[in-house]
């Protein structure tokens, strides 16, 4: 069942999607060649106890760190440790906040340095692959609107999108029903409707859409060792039409 939000559970939900914003703005000063990605999970952590809040992440389902920092042909899940950042990487960050008992989630992918130009491109078209997504998240569409925005826009630019890994409701808990798939036909399942909070995540390959799992049993890696970018963002469906909250 798709959980319907009041308009009290939307703001709870809003505060701990603003404090993820705000995360992402400390991540982002942070960030140089050079750089653990340990340092970063460090920063994120502190920052979001700090203002009160809980990192979603750490423990859920045993995973170690409080955020997820996934590096060139990682696509997701990658795990802070002692690897460096240089100069021409990509890396996508995945951060989720617990507040008052109300989860929010959200996915950046930022240049490390000067990138080439199809890793420019890459993290563009995935960008707007999310924002296309989540203008079809209205009241009264189909789940699978937002779907195919997204697979549209990534195939149109001849990139991939991930089909084993999915979006997903969100509220209570991080995850939640329905799934968000970033393919499909329009017009199909669900409609959405006012109150329902989606974690709307397109994951965009520079080649095929295909993944596997490293021996950590969580990092996702493309198989032809090529690109992907990653963004996320919660976002409420309201009758006047989709709001982020983790902007």
């Amino acid at each position: 069942m798709i959980a319907i939000r009041s308009r009290p559970e939307l703001d709870l939900i809003r505060r701990s999607g603003e404090i993820l914003a705000e995360c992402f703005a400390k991540i982002e000063e942070a960030l140089a060649p050079g750089v653990e990605t340990r340092e970063l999970d460090r920063v994120a952590e502190e920052f979001i106890r700090a203002r009160g809040a809980v990192p979603a992440f750490k423990g859920y389902q045993g995973y170690p760190a409080s955020i997820c920092t996934s590096v060139n042909e990682q696509v997701v899940h990658g795990i802070p440790g002692a690897r460096k950042l240089v100069e021409g990487d990509i890396v996508g960050i995945d951060v989720g906040v617990a507040r008052n008992g109300y989860f929010s989630d959200a996915a950046r992918t930022y240049p490390i340095g000067e990138v080439s130009e199809k890793a420019r491109r890459l993290m563009r078209i995935t960008k707007e692959a999310l924002d296309l997504g989540i203008d079809e998240a209205r009241d009264g569409s189909r789940l699978s609107d937002v779907s195919h925005a997204i697979q549209k826009h990534a195939e149109t630019n001849g990139f991939s999108v991930v089909r084993t890994l999915v979006g997903h409701g969100i509220g209570r808990q991080l995850h939640e029903d329905p799934q968000v798939p970033n393919f499909g036909l329009p017009g199909k399942g669900p409609m959405l409707a006012h109150g329902m909070v989606l974690a709307i995540e397109p994951m965009v390959n520079e080649g095929t859409g295909d993944v596997l799992t490293l021996k950590d049993n969580w990092t996702f890696v493309t198989v032809d060792g090529k690109l992907s970018a990653h963004f996320e963002d919660t976002v409420a469906v309201t009758t006047e039409g989709p709001v982020i909250l983790t902007r």
